[in-house]
């Protein structure tokens, strides 16, 4: 039946954010603590499974579209599951990213205390977690929260990148590590960009309405 393999990639993909989710945690932690395990966990352990969910639940929606045909609700949900998956599958790529500049971070002194990257990831893996209950609770206000929530995660990035250009005019030995650390800033915004897409597919699906714009009152 149709629900039957609907209710087989929901589990499924819900899985594969929860890895993404950790996948974004450990690669901070191996930031902000210094432990190359976790980086390495993410790179060895973790994103070879968010890579295989990804091929079984593609391979899933395939079967559904070939075997029941579905029409309209159940096409949009079906439709957005695939783009979700797609997004999901990119946090774990950035996560990727966080834990290779990690890695070469590691070894040497910091620029300065790991403050407001550690919130942004909070922030960013709390919208994700919230994107997948918007979509399980087909939650249309918890979707537009996240949108505002990319906002704050926005700022954060720029703040960031500011301080960091200070520290490299007043010294240019910090340039190299400076730069390491806007890239991860970059990819944990780009993180939450990731789940905001998630939270404009749930309004999809269940208002049949289209979010193009983040910043726009949905």
């Amino acid at each position: 039946m149709l629900e039957d393999n609907m209710l087989v990639i929901r589990e499924k993909m819900i899985k594969m954010a929860n890895i993404a989710e950790d996948m974004v945690r450990f690669s901070i932690k191996s930031l902000t603590e210094k432990k190359e395990e976790y980086a390495k966990k993410v790179l060895d352990e973790l994103e070879p499974q968010v890579n295989n969910l990804e091929i079984e639940i593609d391979e899933e929606t395939i079967n559904v579209l070939a075997l029941y045909h579905p029409e309209a609700r159940d096409l949009r949900t079906v439709s957005m599951i695939v783009k979700m998956v797609k997004d999901i599958e990119r946090v774990g790529d950035h996560s990727v990213n966080i834990a290779e500049f990690a890695l070469q971070l590691i070894p040497q002194p910091d620029v300065k205390p790991y403050i407001d990257i550690p919130r942004m990831a909070d922030i960013s893996t709390k919208m994700l977690d919230d994107a997948i209950t918007a979509f399980i609770s087909e939650d249309v206000e918890l979707a537009k929260d996240l949108i505002k929530r990319d906002d704050l995660v926005d700022s954060l990035n720029e703040q960031i990148i500011r301080e960091l250009i200070t520290f490299m005019l007043s010294d240019p030995a910090t340039i190299n590590r400076s730069v390491l650390i806007i890239r991860v800033s970059e990819n944990l915004e780009r993180i939450a960009d990731q789940a905001t897409n998630i939270g404009e597919y749930v309004i999809y699906i269940v208002q049949s309405k289209v979010i193009k714009h983040h910043h726009e009152e949905p």
